[in-house]
């Protein structure tokens, strides 16, 4: 049921009394964990906190990739695991802050901090993770490019070194046939 297809219900919410309404609101918002921290965000938070928000995630990134590189052993599966990990977490920051520019971002930076070369060509079980890995990866990049095309021009320009970064990593791997296929260009 959509509160737009009852315009009787909608005007019923409307005439609730205040104290009503605040009770119902708070109710509802208890059951919405994202929908309690963005509101959290939005009227308690400030830009400070922004940005503590994207330094603490950025952190969380070079821990994980350290903890991955430290392996002797690095393998796609794992590395899809931690790359999914943090991007959903990166998602999570979206939701909450609604900061399209520091999403891309982070997006970008874990981008770049992801291991995409490993020695398990052996290992025919591991080959499919290999795969999901970047095809992961490109998707990623691609919605990544998508979104910084959207950005205001002085955002893309603050931006552009660290995704000039990203796609020369692409375009220096095996994965550029790829990239190429998918309209990815080599630089911006």
């Amino acid at each position: 049921m959509l509160l737009r297809e009852h315009k009787d219900l909608k005007d019923a919410i409307i005439g609730i009394p205040p104290k009503e309404k605040d009770k119902l609101l708070l109710r509802l918002i208890a059951k919405d964990k994202i929908l309690t921290e963005h509101l959290h965000f939005k009227l308690l938070e400030n830009e400070h906190d922004l940005t503590r928000r994207h330094q603490a995630l950025k952190e969380e990134i070079d821990e994980a990739m350290d903890l991955l590189n430290l392996d002797k052993r690095l393998s796609s599966k794992e590395t899809l695991t931690v790359f999914r990990k943090l991007n959903g977490q990166i998602n999570h920051h979206f939701k909450v802050t609604k900061g399209v520019n520091s999403e891309v971002d982070l997006r970008i930076y874990l981008l770049n901090s992801v291991p995409l070369v490993f020695s398990e060509n052996v290992f025919p079980s591991l080959y499919k993770y290999q795969e999901k890995l970047t095809t992961y990866f490109l998707r990623t990049t691609l919605s990544v490019f998508k979104k910084y095309q959207k950005l205001h021009e002085d955002w893309q320009f603050d931006l552009q070194e660290n995704f000039n970064a990203l796609l020369n990593k692409v375009y220096n791997s095996k994965l550029a046939h790829a990239a190429e296929v998918m309209g990815l260009p080599t630089q911006l």
